[in-house]
């Protein structure tokens, strides 16, 4: 829990940022946060743009109560901002303008990312953030490595894609949009395109130089070349045929698009 606490600068207080994965909470996991808030946050907390929940004015000594308490809800993750801490609009989950599963491929990458277990504190840095459609409500115009729904069209069938942006930036004040690679891949190969990226960085970098930096240094054609074949979708076929199927579904691929959220 060590890794989601900051000391507040009100001495003998802290707040801990609880990790949300996908922002999903069951109905007993809001009870009990509601518990937890009214025992030792005065009865408030708030939401971040991560999709996280911040508890504050927790008292040091009660530290130890609360992370025991988010434990028994499930709640005690300590990768809040960190690689495995992945941001995802709603996108073909609930809103029309969707064009991909973008809550689909968020469990995706971080199960990939999960199984890599990174201990490395530079790498665990890395942020991952993607949108369902090209508007931005998953952010990812601004992560180290962001993705936006997009489709191609192989023959007379469509199949969800990507298309793939890296070296943005929202830390400590600081935006910087993302340079957006010139790869469009199909959303069965994003998982794969990230653990690329990954350990391409961990191999090349300098030491303490994080991710963003080798990007610039090394520029967006050495990701490029290192993604180039995970851009080909092949033919249709029964044995290709989970290509033209988007993450956490059953039926072929179809573009679908209305009036959704962000359209409101």
């Amino acid at each position: 829990m060590t890794g989601n606490v900051r000391a507040q600068r009100q001495q003998g207080f802290s707040a801990i940022e609880v990790k949300v994965t996908r922002g999903d909470l069951k109905p007993e996991q809001f009870r009990g946060l509601a518990n937890i808030m009214r025992e030792y946050c005065g009865g408030h907390a708030r939401t971040t743009v991560g999709q996280n929940i911040v508890l504050r004015w927790v008292r040091d000594e009660g530290l130890y109560e609360v992370f025991s308490r988010l434990r028994e809800l499930g709640l005690a993750d300590i990768g809040a901002q960190t690689i495995t801490d992945v941001v995802s609009c709603p996108g073909t989950d609930s809103c029309k303008l969707g064009i991909t599963s973008s809550m689909g491929l968020n469990q995706a990458i971080q199960q990939r990312v999960e199984s890599l277990n990174i201990h490395d504190p530079l790498t665990q840095r890395i942020n991952i953030k993607m949108s369902g459609c090209p508007n931005s409500c998953g952010q990812h115009h601004i992560a180290n490595i962001g993705f936006h729904g997009a489709a191609m069209k192989v023959g007379e069938n469509q199949l969800p894609a990507y298309h793939l942006f890296v070296g943005g930036a929202y830390q400590n004040g600081s935006l910087r949009m993302g340079t957006q690679l010139k790869v469009r891949m199909p959303a069965k190969r994003a998982p794969e395109a990230v653990e690329r990226m990954v350990k391409l960085y961990e191999r090349n970098r300098r030491d303490g130089e994080p991710f963003n930096d080798y990007f610039d240094r090394a520029g967006s054609e050495v990701f490029e070349q290192e993604l180039a074949d995970l851009t080909l979708p092949g033919e249709f076929s029964d044995d290709n045929q989970s290509m033209f199927i988007d993450w956490n579904r059953l039926e072929l691929y179809q573009v679908q698009r209305g009036e959704g959220e962000c359209a409101i």
